[in-house]
């Protein structure tokens, strides 16, 4: 029996799994729990005397030396302490999006939508981009013959103003974050929020009273106005979507000038799939091929959108499955 689990800031999804079959699956909210063991634990009542042979878990943080401090919630994950807890010795963690390019490779072609049809995806590089809590990146290497996923934390990196709406944005964004703004903090459900936030004090839009009222109760806002703008049901949420695609676009365009990926670009993590639609207006494509001279080599990439929602889990899994060796 392999466990495989995406752990990531707002939730993390646990599976065991006999071959390809789901014994049993589980979603947990991370912030319920002060250290992974606790939520562990409960997931091991819902099966008790399985005897689980194979770890591996897709964590939002850096992995180093094996071990994760998780970047969004106060835990720390060691191997040593999860094989004691499980009882075996095979246990590996990657970084969430190093397990979402794993679930990428592994994935039929149904489970993409693409964003420029026209261009054809090639035997090479990739690169995974995931706004979700926040930005995750990967690369996927390709040496001729096989695939290596390279994880990396690319979504901490400086945010760069295009225009002049985005130079104000920044400016709005240093009032908050005075020593760093990086893309996270803008291309994720907290950067959605930021950028309503910031169109909201422009005065260029009329403020619905009730969607507002929602907004500042809500749990989750940003899923709230992202569902607002892919129903064309308010011009503030709509106006934010077209801001947010267009900086997730340009961010996707500096990862793919860093690593050339004519084997595609494919976006990964819950935002982009709930508002594919608006990505594929325009602004998206746009905020990617806005590179000047090399708009026209960027042009020939092919960006899919992923519409797998546990890409990360099923990640985990193929690489037990497939580098069982080196678990």
């Amino acid at each position: 029996m392999i466990l495989a689990g995406d752990i990531g800031g707002t939730k993390t999804l646990l599976a065991i799994f006999d071959e390809q079959t789901c014994v049993v699956k589980h979603r947990f909210e991370s912030a319920n729990y002060a250290t992974f063991d606790k939520l562990l634990a409960d997931f091991l009542a819902l099966i008790p005397n399985v005897e689980i042979n194979a770890v591996c878990l897709g964590v939002a943080g850096p992995i180093v030396n094996d071990d994760c401090e998780t970047t969004n919630l106060p835990w720390k994950l060691t191997c040593r302490e999860i094989g004691e807890q499980l009882k075996t010795s095979k246990v590996k963690l990657l970084n969430d999006l190093e397990a979402a390019a794993w679930g990428v490779l592994s994935l039929p072609e149904n489970e993409f939508v693409s964003l420029n049809p026209q261009a054809t995806p090639q035997v090479g590089n990739c690169a995974v981009l995931a706004a979700g809590t926040g930005l995750g990146e990967a690369i996927i290497f390709h040496d001729g013959k096989k695939h290596y996923v390279i994880a990396n934390e690319g979504g901490h990196c400086d945010f760069a103003p295009t225009d002049a709406q985005q130079i104000a944005l920044l400016s709005f964004m240093q009032a908050r974050y005075p020593e760093h703004v990086s893309y996270e903090r803008l291309v994720s459900g907290v950067g959605i929020v930021a950028i309503y936030e910031f169109l909201k004090q422009s005065g260029d839009y009329i403020i619905s009273a009730d969607l507002d009222a929602q907004l500042q109760s809500a749990d989750d806002a940003a899923a709230i106005i992202g569902a607002t703008a892919v129903a064309n049901g308010d011009a503030l949420c709509s106006a934010t979507l077209q801001l947010f695609s267009r900086i997730y676009g340009a961010e996707a365009g500096n990862l793919a000038l860093k690593c050339l990926p004519y084997g595609g670009v494919y976006l990964a993590g819950g935002i982009a799939a709930k508002c594919l639609p608006v990505l594929q207006q325009g602004d998206f494509r746009e905020g990617f091929l806005a590179k000047g001279r090399y708009r026209s080599a960027l042009e020939k990439i092919a960006v899919n959108v992923c519409i797998q929602p546990e890409v990360g889990l099923l990640g985990a899994l193929y690489f037990a499955q497939t580098r069982a060796i080196s678990l």
